[in-house]
């Protein structure tokens, strides 16, 4: 399906040649679909690794954080897919700041996987394969994110981009300063 809206998208692109709006829509539709496939991918991964999880033992808690990251970014995709199809870039950059929840859900079942690998080592097995299906849910909602941005962009036509946190000096001041080293003009 992917495949035949990008040739689609392309078709329209050489045929009638849009302009401002309609080039943005198609440009939209275009990184949006690329996602969805992606959040397929993950999904599928998903499925077979809670195959192999259903042969297993199952905890006490059932799984109940994993699951509600499940919920979590379910709910992500859905926001980010209404806003894309209703044009509100409000509901948009909402959805594409709850990546930060999603994240931090993610870092907390990783964390603790490892303990629980620590203090017995028979369940790494079972550890690992729920960090692999966290780790495509965090996947999955920096996903919706993108549709978010894409979206967002999209509706007002601004480049709108929920930014990731900053530990260094961007590219861009950092050449800012290498030219003014050059010029003899750094202070």
């Amino acid at each position: 399906m992917e495949v035949s809206i990008d040739e689609e998208c392309s078709r329209i692109l050489a045929i009638r040649a849009p302009a401002a709006g309609d080039l943005r829509v198609i440009v939209a539709i275009i990184k949006t679909i690329t996602d969805l496939e992606r959040i397929g991918d993950e999904g599928e991964k998903i499925g077979y690794i809670a195959s192999r999880l259903a042969t297993m033992e199952r905890p006490a808690d059932k799984y109940r954080e994993v699951k509600h990251l499940g919920r979590q970014v379910a709910q992500m995709v859905h926001d980010a897919l209404d806003a894309f199809a209703r044009m509100d870039s409000q509901a948009a950059l909402k959805t594409a700041q709850e990546d930060k929840m999603v994240d931090e859900e993610y870092e907390s079942i990783h964390r603790q996987c490892i303990t629980f690998m620590m203090e017995d080592p028979r369940t790494i097995r079972r550890a690992l394969e729920i960090m692999w299906i966290v780790r495509a849910l965090e996947r999955i909602g920096d996903h919706a994110k993108n549709i978010a941005n894409t979206s967002s962009t999209w509706c007002t036509a601004r480049i709108s981009v929920i930014p990731r946190s900053k530990t260094s000096p961007s590219r861009s001041s950092r050449r800012t300063r290498s030219r003014a080293a050059d010029d003899g003009t750094a202070r």
